[in-house]
């Protein structure tokens, strides 16, 4: 086979991923951007690469250097700005003795299973991990299930990143094959991003699968603006939920993005119309390079106050954060305490 037929059997995801843009030049002018206002924050790519796929952008408000949804991904000076309490580490993970394995709460277990994304959020807590130390291949798949089977409290595993859906569906399949093989085990939960960016990336198989599985399949996206949850997305969502996939999405409050509590609720409606419950929305895990998308505190408090006013209680988000070495996500008012 050439290498032109290997490519054209390619998923429709992974072909989408291949073109995925990452000069700051060719995004401002797919937008429409002034050059002089790209270049003068191209140089943040240095701190942290520019990643965003085709359909991501086609997403975003042409001409628009404030759209929330560019705002994300498009480097910028601000990340050079230096705050103490603003680190590499901010939920110390990576000083882990297993890696690619996070035990992070009694009966969870997390599996760092991909180190790449096909987005790079510039606020992404991990930015700054050290995935090449936290390969998951033959050998550490090996060690997650003996580790299940020495604890037997965990029964629950936890798919993450990087993403965990630049495996294929067959990868999944296998790994999930194995999982099933534990007693003890009574879920699988999967993060991604990538259904957000990569629509296509729900595929059908993938989500009988899941559906068909002993295990309770959890698929927990990570949307943050009613734009986000584009058709394609949401016809794919519907899919999955009828396969018997229970979908939850997480988001992260972001100053300029979704700081907002109109448009928290706009997102909270378009998720629920995709069957798809809201389940935490984040403070900012104060990681270096993203302060500048930090919300104070005391304007978390008040948009959660108003969100309870605009949506029935089963839309609103928790409000949380995480907190280094606590047992759970910690409600934002016991933080405060």
């Amino acid at each position: 086979m050439s290498k032109a037929e290997v490519i054209s059997v390619r998923p429709a995801w992974q072909q989408e991923l291949a073109q995925a843009i990452r000069s700051p030049i060719e995004l401002g002018e797919r937008l429409g951007l002034p050059e002089s206002w790209v270049n003068a924050h191209s140089r943040a790519r240095e701190l942290f690469p520019l990643m965003v796929t085709r359909h991501f952008v086609g997403l975003m408000e042409k001409g628009n250097i404030a759209d929330p949804l560019l705002r994300q991904v498009m480097p910028s000076n601000e990340e050079y700005l230096e705050q103490e309490d603003f680190v590499t580490d901010p939920l110390v993970e990576q000083d882990n003795t297993t890696p690619g394995l996070l035990h992070k709460y009694h009966s969870r277990v997390l599996v760092i299973l991909r180190g790449g994304c096909a987005i790079n959020c510039r606020y992404c807590f991990r930015r700054h991990f050290p995935y090449s130390e936290h390969h998951f291949g033959r050998q550490q798949r090996s060690e997650l299930l003996a580790y299940i089977q020495a604890d037997t409290n965990i029964n629950e595993v936890i798919l993450s990143g990087g993403d965990p859906l630049l495996a294929t569906d067959t990868q999944l399949s296998q790994l999930l094959t194995e999982l099933e093989s534990l007693p003890q085990l009574k879920r699988i939960r999967i993060h991604s991003r990538l259904p957000v960016v990569l629509p296509e990336r729900l595929t059908p198989a993938l989500a009988k699968r899941l559906g068909d599985s002993r295990l309770q399949a959890i698929l927990v996206l990570h949307a943050n603006h009613p734009r986000e949850i584009a058709a394609e997305l949401q016809q794919a969502l519907v899919a999955w939920a009828q396969a018997g996939v229970t979908l939850f999405n997480q988001s992260v409050l972001l100053r300029g993005v979704n700081d907002n509590a109109q448009v928290l609720a706009a997102l909270s409606e378009e998720l629920f119309a995709a069957k798809v419950l809201p389940y935490y929305l984040h403070q900012l895990d104060k990681v270096k390079g993203a302060s500048h998308f930090a919300v104070t505190d005391a304007e978390a408090l008040t948009i959660g106050e108003q969100l309870r006013a605009l949506l029935p209680g089963f839309l609103v988000p928790r409000l949380v954060r995480e907190v280094a070495g606590e047992p759970s996500k910690t409600p934002l008012e016991l933080t405060l305490k």
